[in-house]
């Protein structure tokens, strides 16, 4: 076998492979267990609207067709539903392939990325992978947004500033206030990414999109957003962004690999959008079990990060990789985090009733 290093790019060596966990099947086949309570993606544990499952076997009829590029007729109902200019979109095979679009279309050797941390990996692996230099704002010991850190690194020069509000995987967020002066403070050669993933989840008065603080003429910006998390269509890969520009958003068009998005993906995020109180109802629901969930951790005694996102970020005091393999041997997925200073925390999803109860006697179980 030949040695595959003298032809790969050397940044691939900077970047750790990404953790995506354990699928149901792989538990149930390793540590035989029949009910597992799947709380590691932070997908919504009630699924997509039934309207959207009852139509996806009939788009199967035209698997053979390759997929309308332009995604025209979704482009036209999001605008209207989002109330911005359809030039204005861009779509994803969910909005981590956006990252990676973006990535590639701005980043040179050498030019300065700033990110918080811990972050979602993919914010710092595909800017590392353009051999961009990455600047973490490490989050205070209270697990909440250094904003003052913040302002003092966007001020000096960067390519780009990426980071999600709310954050993945600790869950804070900025208030409006702070959103508006970390924007108002950005250099102005410097695109703003912000990851707005977990917005539908983020029912606050101490929140706000950044689609309501950045404006067309305040420089080059994308708020990216997702069909996977709150919408239910995970398994379809489809997210998008709002760009400031038709110019920026023409330029990512050519990064863009064409026919990207499948046509059941399509089709299904435009009967989301048309049946979105399914979405409403259940991330209301789900707002209100992670309330219940952060309760029952008050009693355990452990810390977390006060959350906006359909997650918790749990210090378990304990190593994180090791406790989690208890939890799956038990039949309960979650996500142990492992970037540096972080490993006594595991990312838990907010999931059904029995899943949260499932979770919750498991962890008090492995921590006896």
């Amino acid at each position: 076998m030949h040695p595959v290093d003298k032809i790969l790019r050397p940044a691939l060596s900077r970047i750790a492979p990404y953790n995506s966990g354990l699928s149901v099947s792989d538990v149930k086949a390793k540590y035989n267990v029949s009910t597992i309570a799947k709380l590691s993606s932070n997908e919504n544990p009630y699924g997509p609207a039934p309207e959207i499952l009852a139509n996806i076997a009939s788009r199967a009829t035209s698997v053979f067709l390759y997929p309308e590029s332009e995604v025209r007729d979704l482009r036209t109902k999001l605008a209207n539903y989002m109330n911005v200019e359809e030039h204005s979109l861009i779509f994803g095979n969910g909005s981590e392939e956006l990252i990676s679009i973006i990535c590639r279309s701005v980043i040179n050797t050498g030019d300065r990325v700033i990110t918080l941390f811990p972050s979602f990996p993919l914010h710092e692996d595909y800017a590392l992978m353009m051999n961009g230099v990455v600047e973490r704002i490490k989050v205070t010991n209270r697990l909440k947004i250094d904003v003052e850190a913040l302002i003092d690194a966007v001020r000096k020069p960067a390519k780009m500033l990426i980071f999600a509000n709310p954050m993945n995987p600790v869950g804070a967020w900025m208030a409006p206030n702070e959103l508006c002066e970390v924007i108002k403070e950005v250099h102005a050669d410097t695109l703003i990414v912000l990851d707005e993933a977990y917005y539908e989840y983020a029912y606050s008065s101490d929140y706000c999109s950044g689609l309501k603080v950045l404006k067309p003429d305040a420089g080059n910006w994308v708020v990216l957003r997702t069909f996977s998390k709150a919408w239910g269509l995970a398994g379809l890969r489809i997210g998008f962004g709002i760009c400031s520009s038709s110019a920026l958003r023409s330029a990512f068009d050519i990064t863009r690999t064409p026919f990207n998005i499948n046509s059941v993906a399509q089709h299904s995020a435009q009967l989301a959008i048309q049946h979105n109180e399914h979405m409403t109802t259940h991330v209301s629901m789900i707002n209100l079990s992670r309330l219940g969930v952060e309760k029952e951790l008050d009693a355990i005694g452990l810390r977390y990060a006060k959350s906006l996102g359909n997650f918790l970020f749990i210090d378990v005091d304990h190593n994180a990789s090791e406790l989690s393999e208890k939890l799956l041997a038990m039949g309960t997925i979650v996500k142990p985090w492992k970037q540096e200073g972080f490993d006594t925390f595991i990312r838990v999803s907010i999931g059904t009733e029995l899943e949260n109860r499932k979770f919750l006697e498991d962890l008090r179980s492995v921590l006896l």
